[in-house]
């Protein structure tokens, strides 16, 4: 088995490699002067388990791009198997078509990779599960939900919780988590009036004197997020948190949290953090490595994944 990262987050390969009790794998990934990617593999992976860590992450085309040629180096330097480790898929939230004449572009995206040479992928919490039916090749979706319960009676009042779901579309996630923490569920009902801005309306629960966690797939701009945590507050919530898996906290999100009713956010290191994210006081980060790495030792091992979640 041997473990290659891109540039897209170095530092999560790193301690995936750890866990494994494994070295990364050297490989030279670098750019023309016209930006052109070059990769070179620069040790023996003939016969070898490849694999591959990149999160399609900012910015998504370099990155995604630089996975797609390092599975073609793989392919050509005789790997016996490579599997994609994708532990941000980027292009998840283009998962259908939201109006006419628009792409499916995470299917478009699944078919890059499937045709570059790659045997198998491995991801975290998808945009949308049925994503995996994109694939014509095994795809393993990962749970963060068990990774946030033990971090949630870790650090949480659990006495007077309630899990709140941001949208409708994420009630199951958060049932998944109440379920696990023995917690109420509350649902934010929310009007986008256009992309990039919401505005809420309503709380489906009971919110009043409760410890709010919020919890979602990803944060971008982090306007829903801010607005629910507001709502909860003046529903009359004792205090409103987040866990979300895939912090890609875009443009001025991070200050935008700082300045909000959040109490604290958590995110994973599926994306690696920016400065601004680590900088900022109420945002805290916890590490998917242990788990990446267990999937990745029992893929190889061709023991079952899906136990993991048990």
């Amino acid at each position: 088995m041997k473990i290659f990262s891109g540039n897209s987050n170095r530092s999560l390969t790193q301690a995936i490699a750890k866990y494994l009790d494994l070295p990364m794998g050297e490989a030279l990934v670098r750019r023309f002067a016209d930006q052109e990617i070059f990769v070179e593999i620069q040790e023996n992976v003939r016969g070898a388990d490849v694999f591959l860590v990149q999160s399609t992450a900012y910015p998504a085309n370099d990155h995604l791009m630089e996975l797609l040629i390092m599975t073609d180096a793989m392919r050509r330097a005789s790997a016996r198997r490579i599997t994609a480790v994708l532990p941000y898929f980027g292009y998840a939230r283009q998962d259908r078509k939201a109006g006419g004449r628009t792409p499916i572009s995470a299917k478009l995206v699944a078919n890059l990779i499937t045709h570059a040479g790659a045997d198998r992928v491995m991801t975290l919490d998808l945009h949308a599960g049925q994503i995996q039916g994109f694939f014509d090749i095994p795809t393993d979706n990962l749970f963060a939900i068990p990774l946030f319960a033990r971090d949630i009676k870790e650090h949480q009042e659990l006495a007077n919780l309630t899990v709140v779901s941001p949208d409708v579309g994420g009630v199951v996630r958060a049932r998944a988590l109440a379920k696990r923490l023995d917690a109420q569920l509350a649902i934010v009902d929310k009007r986008r009036e256009r992309p990039g801005e919401s505005e809420v309306m309503n709380i489906i629960g009971d919110v009043e004197g409760r410890n709010c966690i919020l919890i979602d797939d990803i944060i971008d701009s982090g306007g829903t997020l801010c607005n629910a945590a507001a709502a909860l507050v003046d529903h009359g919530a004792n205090s409103a948190s987040a866990y979300i898996t895939h912090g890609v906290l875009s443009g001025g999100a991070a200050a935008r949290i700082a300045a909000s009713n959040l109490q604290e956010l958590v995110i994973t290191d599926s994306i690696e953090p920016t400065k601004a994210i680590r900088e900022t006081d109420n945002i805290r980060i916890v590490t998917t490595a242990n788990l990446l790495g267990e999937a990745i030792a029992r893929t190889a091992s061709e023991e079952s994944v899906s136990s993991l979640f048990d």
